[in-house]
């Protein structure tokens, strides 16, 4: 028999315990009373990111996030417009939270002039949520430290690869907030990240006091063209970035950004879940 690499026994575990998650929610829900005090998701909160779900409506959207048994979302604005008035926001916030879900951020949210960043920070604050994933234009820092300072709501600005002219990788903008207000950081997509030929580990260490955010996905190619799969099926090394993670003591979100199969994006995404969850249970 062909010997199995570490990979292998990953991937094969993630994908066997992303069809226990569809099948049975308990047996993984974070909050679930029968895990023990120094079971490893105590120490990595995994989340959603809503885009995701982008064909989907709100309720099916919250629907599969519970199905994964994951806890935390952040909104895309497909599922609560920017535009959306303070009471709109507030009653989809007060359903997001009656579904046992945390609606703990949005984005990404890109801001090119004043305006939307005012937009931001009011709807992140009737929303109730603690952080804003955005894309701010250059220009605009200074307003955007002004006011994570009078809303004490955090930024963590997203970077978004090789075609991305504000900030490709976590580096380019880590520079220009390193001497900003510590509650404006980054956003770490290792997906991205990794098709900039930048390792999503050694920023994720390099750049630890400003790591706010993390959208964990898996590409095909450490190249511009690479490519959303599952994870476990691509190039980045999960184990080591998870580790990474632990080591540094991460404590925000690790939010799946799964980009492939809009339409169908359930099965990949289980299988994503499972991979990662089968990394917590292994390191």
């Amino acid at each position: 028999m062909k010997k199995k690499t570490r990979r292998d026994f990953f991937r094969l575990a993630g994908m066997g315990m992303a069809a226990t998650s569809l099948s049975s929610l308990a047996q993984f829900s974070c909050a679930s009373p029968n895990r023990k005090a120094g079971a490893s998701e105590k120490h990595l909160d995994l989340g959603m990111a809503s885009y995701t779900f982008r064909e989907f409506s709100l309720d099916d959207t919250l629907a599969m996030t519970r199905r994964l048994g994951l806890k935390r979302i952040a909104f895309k604005s497909f599922h609560l417009p920017l535009e959306s008035s303070e009471e709109e926001i507030k009653a989809v916030s007060r359903k997001v939270a009656e579904s046992g879900l945390e609606l703990y951020g949005c984005g990404v949210v890109y801001m090119q002039n004043e305006d939307e960043v005012n937009r931001a920070f009011l709807y992140a604050r009737a929303a109730g949520m603690k952080i804003i994933i955005g894309v701010p234009n250059h220009e605009l820092l200074e307003m955007v430290d002004r006011k994570v300072k009078e809303f004490d709501i955090r930024l963590a600005i997203h970077n978004h690869g090789p075609t991305d002219k504000l900030y490709p990788t976590p580096e380019s903008a880590y520079t220009r907030i390193k001497d900003l207000d510590p509650r404006i950081g980054l956003c770490i997509d290792i997906g991205h990240t990794e098709r900039c030929g930048v390792d999503a580990s050694e920023s994720a260490e390099r750049f630890a006091d400003r790591l706010h955010d993390v959208h964990i996905k898996d590409v095909s190619a450490a190249a511009e063209e690479g490519s959303t799969v599952e994870i476990g099926r691509g190039v980045i090394d999960i184990p080591r970035f998870i580790r990474t993670l632990l080591k540094i003591k991460y404590t925000g979100i690790a939010s799946f950004e799964f980009e492939k199969d809009a339409q169908d994006p359930l099965p990949g995404v289980a299988e994503s879940v499972g991979y990662v969850r089968g990394v917590l249970a292994a390191v």
